[in-house]
């Protein structure tokens, strides 16, 4: 891999690793910022992509296209739906769907994009190990899982939903980019893998004092990115 993409969704997770970062460049393009330098002795492109699928797939694709990426590490926050989740748990992704893409009433399944021959988009399996392997190291006292992250322009926030989600896709976690990141990078050939952490149990029953929840979200996942980046 000659050149990273990571992908934060907080500009605290951004900023705490542009410190770190040897930054040669700053680009601004279609109001997103990039930073291209080095990182763990890797050619890294470093942005945050604000919230929700356009802004996700636009920032992915700028990523391939313009800075000539040839993998894509996505890092944020995530409800957790699987019931062994809770707060503070990190999903590694195995493969991401576009939870909110519904063309039922042609008898297609909820999630399937239609002339389109997949929609169910699978993680690079060394990404995913690597991530894997490095939330461990990092992260002590919290469960590490890989699974299914699920992604739509809605925060989950009922119970329904959440129950939908689990018995539809057997989903562990759902977001607002994930999928629309590996979307373009299926498109495009190129390996991703999605790292979120547990902000809330997706039931709108959020017990954590957030501010307090993104700073410690943001630590865990520079030490994540960073030791991903020495074993890749």
């Amino acid at each position: 891999m000659n050149r990273i993409g990571i992908i934060g969704a907080m500009d605290e997770e951004v900023d705490i690793l542009v410190e770190l970062m040897d930054v040669k460049e700053k680009v601004e393009k279609a109001s997103l910022v990039f930073y291209k330098g080095n990182l763990e002795n890797k050619d890294v492109v470093v942005v945050r992509c604000g919230i929700g699928k356009v802004n996700a797939a636009l920032c992915a694709q700028i990523l391939i296209s313009e800075f000539g990426v040839d993998a894509i590490v996505n890092t944020g926050v995530a409800g957790a739906l699987n019931a062994d989740l809770d707060v503070y748990d990190i999903v590694i992704s195995t493969d991401a769907i576009q939870y909110d893409f519904d063309t039922t009433v042609f008898g297609d399944k909820k999630g399937v994009i239609p002339r389109m021959e997949n929609s169910t988009f699978v993680a690079d399996e060394r990404l995913v190990n690597a991530a894997f392997e490095s939330s461990k190291e990092e992260t002590k006292t919290h469960k590490v899982v890989k699974g299914r992250v699920v992604t739509g322009d809605r925060f989950i926030s009922s119970r329904e939903l959440k129950e939908e989600l689990v018995k539809e896709f057997e989903a562990f976690c759902g977001e607002m980019e994930g999928a629309a990141i590996a979307h373009v990078c299926e498109l495009n050939k190129v390996p991703f893998v999605i790292i979120r952490a547990m902000s809330d149990r997706a039931d709108g029953s959020a017990d954590v004092v957030y501010d307090e929840f993104v700073k410690d979200a943001a630590h865990n996942s520079k030490d994540i990115v960073l030791n991903m980046l020495r074993s890749i």
